[in-house]
């Protein structure tokens, strides 16, 4: 609960986080404009909540099924010397005074397709590092970038000034207490690619959750002093719904039944009262679906729980300039409902790319 507590205030567009329960399959309120925009579009245009709890879950199932007893072991690569070629000296822009380490860089999930998944990790400062937990950090969309919502808008260590160029501290950012892996899922999305362009048109959750479960395999080979850390996953928007959970049943099968490097899951971040966190668990039957009024009843005191305000940004006013800022900077206890647009420009500086051992390419905040 200390983790949990210590952890809520930096969400910034989240209510309050009352439990930390062991592999609840609930998460984090809905989260940025543009992401939360595609979610609406694809669960909610016109249909009621039944109809639309019963697409969501279709569209969730992907185009491979989602069985975990179809899945087969992943391939694991020689890691040696990457850990130490992904390391960040430091960011164009970063403030002065950073006393934790960056990395940054790409993991392949696919040899044979060319699909590689980007990732950005910031540890604990350096004389905490060694204890805190480590953390998987997801954004939904589907289709939306952990690096450019929560690494660089939300919980990262660093916030966009209004230049577009500089960076400032947030004060509230999760590797105060933990070691946070933001990563850019599934191929396409960000930095993330394949070479094998029929990747982007075929993803599901399902495949989603196959190639992040590899790249956690194949990362903690390349950071093995990870290996035996407490860790979590946590995300938002559709990420809290599906690839969160799904990652979850994802390495818990794989724990169980290969001889894949054991992650050591704790939990996933929850939220919700513990009252309609157990009516969804005894009364919605998700597997099966199937689901009784009362899971209904349930499932609406979990909006109803959120309040009377913007589920998909519940702090800020729109933005009415997006125009780049010469001399402005910003602060993490004000938010700049036009801090999106900073965060394209910086992560579309040649320099800033290079730094983050990115591809040059056009980054955008969602691919879908």
């Amino acid at each position: 609960m200390e983790l949990t507590a210590r952890m809520a205030k930096p969400v910034l567009y989240s209510c309050l986080l009352f439990s930390f329960f062991l592999l609840s399959f609930l998460s984090f309120c809905e989260a940025a404009d543009r992401q939360g925009e595609i979610l609406h579009k694809l669960l909610m245009s016109g249909r009621s909540e039944k109809s639309r709890i019963s697409s969501s879950r279709s569209w969730a199932a992907g185009l491979h099924g989602s069985n975990p007893s179809t899945y087969s072991p992943v391939c694991i690569e020689p890691q040696d010397g990457k850990m130490e070629a992904d390391e960040i000296d430091a960011l164009p822009g970063q403030p002065d005074g950073v006393e934790f380490d960056q990395y940054a860089g790409y993991v392949t999930v696919d040899q044979k397709a060319g699909r590689a998944l980007f990732y950005y990790f910031v540890e604990s400062p350096r004389n905490s590092s060694s204890n805190n937990p480590l953390i998987l950090w997801l954004n939904g969309g589907p289709g939306c970038s952990s690096l450019g919502y929560g690494a660089m808008s939300e919980l990262g260590p660093f916030r966009v000034n209004s230049d577009g160029q500089t960076l400032f501290r947030n004060d509230f950012a999760w590797n105060n207490v933990a070691n946070v892996i933001f990563l850019e899922s599934p191929a396409g999305v960000g930095f993330s690619f394949s070479n094998t362009s029929s990747d982007y048109d075929n993803a599901g959750d399902t495949t989603t959750a196959i190639d992040t479960y590899t790249f956690l395999v194949n990362w903690l080979e390349r950071f093995p002093q990870y290996k035996s850390r407490d860790f979590f996953i946590a995300g938002e928007s559709y990420a809290r719904d599906h690839y969160v959970p799904q990652l979850a049943s994802t390495i818990l099968y794989n724990n169980e039944n290969t001889n894949q490097t054991v992650i050591n899951l704790k939990g996933i971040a929850a939220l919700n009262s513990d009252e309609t966190y157990k009516g969804i668990h005894k009364y919605c039957d998700f597997a099966n679906d199937t689901a009784s009024e009362k899971c209904f009843d349930f499932t609406g005191q979990a909006d109803d729980e959120i309040g009377d305000i913007d589920i998909y940004n519940i702090y800020a006013p729109i933005c009415l300039d997006s125009s780049l800022k010469n001399g402005s900077h910003g602060s993490a206890h004000d938010f700049d409902p036009c801090t999106d647009y900073y965060v394209e420009n910086h992560l579309n500086i040649p320099e800033v790319q290079k730094a983050l051992h990115a591809n040059q390419t056009e980054w955008t905040h969602c691919r879908y």
